[in-house]
């Protein structure tokens, strides 16, 4: 194998049934996300709310080619997907086959609960989802790394969600790209920044996670340019959280709060920085706006980690970012998983990096970002 102690910055699960109508609060259980069979005879997830159904499969295609893929999402029911998804005593198998050592895990049906409107209703699909994923990666102790969720229903109750996440062994948080509060740019997030800094949780921010045009609904409706047109838009929704909480000053006076842009890939991470310099520059004679004592790019580079999978840019590129900063990842089991050849991918795409570059993008990133009790390779 080319590299077969990799740590995956971004891997997922897909929620069984039980994750939301076992473990979300009793009043809520009627109203629980659940599986139907669907006028087209798919298996999938309807959650209140919605108007756009998860069909299982879709987040079940890691290996497939689209032509095999597309059948797949229609003729797939739950108990089809990989059990390695939903049950931990299945996942070593399917790690040690594409040379993984370790995973950061996020949601697949939890992406979708984002997009709610209910707040209450939304914070009870969360709770539900961190009681059962607690449970998932004490199933594979120090192979799976969990990452909780929070609604940011109000500051206060986001500073709660990062204190339990921390005494339940989460090792960071999952956020909203859109909150249900003020925007992240509001002064009241200091507090919940400086708590985040405190218990060491990166705060971490998932495509498909807004109510947008870059939000997970949207992107399964035909939008201006059709569904690979709305693929694209995802990526700028990450890219918005980021220069939202950069030019705000959050980086300035929470210099050590960590934020991790997970898989809106990293290939494009040069020219922005070279923008948003070019922006400041424009409004400062130096480059120095208010809020912030160094230029944009600077922040980028020592607050801001990138995840992706089959970027092979963001190797090509990596001497014009901090790569230090770079988190690959295999995004298993989702559609855009490069397992199982994950290693072969490597092998053509990592080639130009040196052994001490390789280590730090493949492993040593991830570990110390997330504080992962790991050995570096």
């Amino acid at each position: 194998m080319f590299f077969k102690d990799a740590i995956s910055a971004d891997s997922h699960v897909l929620e069984p049934p039980h994750c939301y109508t076992d473990f979300i609060d009793p009043k809520f259980r009627d109203r629980a996300p659940h599986l139907e069979v669907d006028a087209k005879g798919r298996t999938v997830y309807v959650i209140e709310g919605l108007t756009t159904a998860v069909p299982v499969g879709t987040a079940d295609g890691a290996g497939l080619k689209p032509s095999v893929r597309r059948q797949h999402i229609l003729k797939t029911t739950f108990e089809d997907c990989k059990p390695s998804a939903w049950d931990p005593s299945y996942r070593l198998e399917d790690q040690k086959r594409d040379g993984i050592a370790a995973e950061i895990i996020y949601p697949s049906v939890g992406m979708f609960v984002c997009s709610l409107a209910d707040i209450d209703y939304k914070d009870a699909c969360i709770d539900a989802y961190n009681r059962w994923l607690e449970g998932f990666c004490a199933g594979l102790p120090n192979r799976l790394f969990g990452l909780a969720m929070t609604s940011v229903h109000s500051v206060d109750a986001a500073i709660e969600d990062f204190r339990d996440a921390r005494e339940r062994g989460f090792v960071g948080m999952m956020l909203p790209s859109l909150p249900h509060y003020e925007d992240y740019d509001h002064p009241d997030y200091d507090a919940l920044w400086e708590c985040a800094t405190d218990l060491q949780m990166p705060i971490c921010f998932h495509i498909l996670t807004g109510r947008g045009p870059g939000s997970v609904t949207a992107f399964f409706q035909k939008g201006r340019g059709g569904r690979m047109n709305s693929f694209m838009q995802i990526i700028r929704d990450v890219q918005d959280v980021i220069g939202t909480i950069l030019l705000s000053g959050v980086f300035e006076r929470h210099p050590n709060l960590k934020l991790v842009s997970a898989e809106a890939d990293a290939g494009w991470m040069p020219h922005w920085q070279y923008r948003m310099d070019h922006i400041a520059f424009n409004e400062a004679d130096d480059g120095i706006v208010d809020g912030l004592s160094k230029l944009p790019s600077e922040y980028l580079r020592s607050n801001v980690w990138t995840t992706f999978q089959d970027d092979w840019v963001a190797f090509q590129t990596k001497d014009l970012m901090n790569y230090k900063q770079l988190l690959w990842a295999n995004d298993f089991p989702h559609t855009d998983s490069t397992w199982p050849h994950s290693q072969e991918l490597l092998a053509k795409h990592a080639a130009i990096l040196s052994q001490d570059e390789r280590k730090a993008i493949l492993r040593n990133n991830v570990r110390g970002v997330f504080n992962l009790p790991l050995p570096a390779a």
